[in-house]
């Protein structure tokens, strides 16, 4: 079984450093995990559970790590030049990369509060 918490935070620590601010620097520059709003981390708390939960075998079966799980579903469901697709693992990546498109890209901002908001 994989740990949804343990996926969670690394898919939010990809979505921080790979974020970037209004003048173009990186959110982790000035951001941490604590700093993200409770609504975007419960967002994505449900999609990577959902994600997760309908791909269990086939991320077993990749042997990629939890933490790369996370940073994986950050990055292919946002389009970066990076994720599951390019790991080398034929058509499971690829179909891990398929299983990504139905959730879209998220965006990060900062909000007028000070927290990070999807």
């Amino acid at each position: 079984m994989l740990n949804i918490d343990h996926i969670v935070r690394h898919y939010l620590v990809a979505a921080l450093w790979s974020s970037t601010d209004e003048h173009g620097e990186p959110l982790d520059h000035a951001y941490d995990l604590d700093s993200i709003a409770a609504e975007t981390r419960q967002a994505a708390r449900r999609d990577c559970a959902d994600f997760v939960n309908a791909n269990q075998t086939l991320l077993i079966d990749s042997g990629i790590p939890e933490e790369q799980i996370g940073h994986d579903f950050w990055l292919t469901r946002n389009g970066h030049g990076a994720g599951f697709w390019d790991r080398g693992l034929g058509d499971i990546g690829q179909a891990l990369t398929e299983q990504c498109r139905p959730y879209g890209e998220v965006n990060l901002y900062v909000g007028d509060d000070g927290l990070v908001h999807a």
